[in-house]
Formats: C-alpha cells, sequence, structure tokens
C-alpha cells in the first residue's frame, strides 16, 4: 500500500503584544524518505487568519479548501469578517465530525489571528478539541525542543519583531536535533491589525546568522 505523505514538521505559534507570530520549517517526509524540502505549512485562511500544519498532508490541503470557502460564505452572508474564534470553533467541528469516521484528520493545527479582540491563538487536535493558548504553543515531532526555546525566551510585553526572533531561534533549534524538521529555511507569518505579512527570508536569515553564532 503506498504510504501517505507526512509532514515531520514543526511549527511554533507565538502571541504578542501588537499580533501573534507563526513560524514553520519546510521539510515534509513520507517514511524515511524526504518528500520535500520546500512545503509551505503556514496557510492563509483570510486577510487575517491563517494556520500552521502538522500532520497528513492530504488532510491538511482538503481543511484548509474547507475553510476558505465556510469563511467566504460566512463573509458574504453576514457582511463582516470571521471573528478568529468562530473559525477555530467551526474548525474544531469539522475535526471533531471525523471523530467516529474511518478516516478522521491526521492533524495538529494552530489557527491564529487578529480581530477586534486583539490577537488570539487557538490549537486543535484530531479529535475536535479547542484550546485558546495566551502566550505560545509548538506542534509537530519538534515541539518538544521549541518548546524548551520558547519557555526561556517568551516575555508577555513583547513585540512582533522581538516574536519573530524568538520564533526562528526556536524552529531552528528543532531542526538541529529533529530528524524530521529540516528543509531550505523557515517561514515566518506576522498578523496584525494590517494583515498578515510573511516575513522576508532575508530578515530569517539574518536571526539565524545571529544564533548560529551564539
Amino acid at each position: 500500500m503506498e504510504k501517505e505523505i507526512k509532514s515531520g514538521t514543526t511549527t511554533v505559534g507565538i502571541v504578542c503584544k501588537d499580533g501573534v507570530v507563526l513560524a514553520a520549517e519546510r521539510k515534509s517526509t513520507m517514511g524515511y524518505l524526504v518528500a520535500s524540502k520546500e512545503e509551505t505549512k503556514i496557510t492563509q485562511l483570510a486577510p487575517h487568519i491563517a494556520m500552521t500544519e502538522a500532520g497528513m498532508v492530504g488532510d491538511l490541503q482538503a481543511l484548509a479548501r474547507y475553510m476558505r470557502s465556510e469563511i467566504k460564505l460566512f463573509e458574504l452572508q453576514n457582511k463582516k469578517r470571521m471573528p478568529v474564534s468562530a473559525a477555530a470553533t467551526l474548525l474544531a467541528n469539522i475535526l471533531y465530525s471525523g471523530r467516529w469516521s474511518f478516516f478522521p484528520y491526521y492533524v495538529q493545527i494552530m489557527l491564529a489571528g487578529y480581530d477586534d479582540k486583539g490577537a488570539s491563538l487557538f490549537v486543535l487536535h484530531p479529535d475536535g478539541s479547542k484550546l485558546e493558548e495566551k502566550k505560545f504553543f509548538s506542534t509537530g515531532s519538534g515541539s518538544p525542543i521549541a518548546f524548551g526555546v520558547l519557555e526561556d525566551g517568551y516575555r508577555e510585553d513583547m513585540k512582533v519583531d522581538e516574536g519573530v526572533e524568538l520564533a526562528v531561534r526556536a524552529i531552528r533549534a528543532a531542526v538541529e536535533r529533529d530528524i524530521a524538521s529540516g528543509g531550505k529555511g523557515i517561514d515566518v507569518v506576522v498578523i496584525t491589525k494590517d494583515g498578515i505579512k510573511k516575513v522576508a527570508e532575508e530578515k530569517v536569515e539574518a536571526v539565524l546568522k545571529t544564533f548560529r553564532k551564539k
């Protein structure tokens, strides 16, 4: 039987004073085979909402399509943006609906965004559970390593620029020790009141150079 592509993965989410930071490495694996070194694991669902992806690639892609459609439908019907918490609840309900099926969704997702209530970060599991994180979280095979860096470096009054540096450091540490994490580079996204912005690779590389010196 053909094996499905899995994403070994390390993803990080950090709630900051002025927004939320998401970061992920780019390696996807299929057993002991590196299926891709350039897999994007942060997906924009709306102008103010994005999610990180860990788990089966096919499941994650299907959920992203489903979420984009439902969020757009909500906006058309209600003439306003969907609140981040409502999007998280929607995704939790979708995951829960597949809980008792023969093939549930094999995923672990962080959904983040910025709305009238400020920055929000939610963690969602295959059983449909939805947990809001007020500080930070990490998913995937490299998460135990990333958590150590996050615990050491996080401050509640951090701004997104500091959050970007911490996220990159956490991902880099995981890549160094987790065989399923790696790939060509690190993706970092910042979500603020101005929307979603991808951090330039030059800035990420500058942080990595500082990290290597240490």
